[in-house]
């Protein structure tokens, strides 16, 4: 994500990049605890519209939500089958459950949420303006460098990986269940952390020998502005919406989307169940 251009330069890619970390966390702090199917929903609309700030190239983004949504899909058919509750329909002689299906939209929307609203905001920087940006955060160090080298060394890892498996296949090896396939992974496994823990050491004799002493130098100053503070702003005001949404002391919210998700229900036949 951070290697391949996703995003056209925009508002957002000229902001502080310590405010973009600081509202990406905002939004996946804000995200994960929710329970309510509107509040998510509101939060989902929420990342789409700092996605649309950001300008992406729609086919990159397409592309890495059909990875994440792979995922989410399985869910998506698991959790139905799999939740106890009131239900719906049945399917290949298992109960589908209206609870397990909420719980299964929910997880859709949280996923798509999170994965938007990190393209929008982080996607469009480099691994070393984020890493620096974390540090000018005062994150820990360790954090910092598990982020920027996994970054950095994942692809030659696997790029080291897929040099071996060839090398193995050229030498008659094809993967089986067998003692020997396994025990043939087991050595290539072997040998790539191996190889990586050799290359791992070299960089870091390579950094000590330019003068690296466990922080990271820019030549790029970070400046907050008032387009830096209207960002902080918008996006605290949408976290703010989700959050009435989602807890709603006074109910005022909750009896307009009753009424909404009656209509709906009317309509289909589907109910999204008390405290959705």
């Amino acid at each position: 994500m951070f290697d391949d251009p996703v995003t056209r330069p925009s508002v957002i890619s000229r902001t502080d990049p310590r405010v973009r970390v600081l509202c990406a966390i905002a939004v996946s702090l804000c995200l994960a605890p929710l329970h309510s199917l509107y509040a998510s929903a509101l939060g989902l609309l929420l990342s789409a519209l700092l996605l649309a700030l950001a300008r992406p190239y729609m086919g990159e983004v397409w592309k890495r939500l059909g990875a994440i949504n792979t995922f989410v899909l399985f869910l998506a058919v698991a959790l139905p089958l799999s939740v106890p509750g009131d239900a719906i329909g049945h399917f290949i002689g298992l109960t589908v459950s209206r609870q397990g299906v909420s719980m299964a939209l929910l997880v859709a929307i949280k996923a798509n949420a999170f994965a938007l609203s990190f393209i929008a905001l982080m996607a469009s920087m480099s691994p070393p303006t984020a890493a620096y940006a974390m540090e000018s955060l005062h994150f820990p160090s360790r954090l910092v460098f598990i982020f920027i080298f996994s970054l950095r060394f994942i692809h030659v890892i696997a790029q080291e990986w897929t040099t071996l498996t060839q090398a193995a296949r050229l030498r008659g090896f094809r993967p089986s269940t067998s003692r020997r396939g396994y025990s043939t992974l087991a050595c290539l496994l072997g040998i790539l952390l191996v190889r990586a823990n050799e290359r791992a050491t070299r960089v870091h004799e390579a950094m000590l020998l330019r003068g690296f002493s466990g922080h990271f130098r820019s030549a790029a100053r970070f400046r907050t502005g008032s387009r830096d503070a209207v960002l902080a702003a918008c996006v605290a005001l949408g976290i703010a919406g989700v959050l009435f949404l989602e807890f709603d002391p006074a109910g005022s919210a909750g009896a307009l989307l009753d009424a909404a998700e009656r209509t709906l229900s009317a309509c289909t036949g589907f109910r999204m169940g008390p405290g959705l």
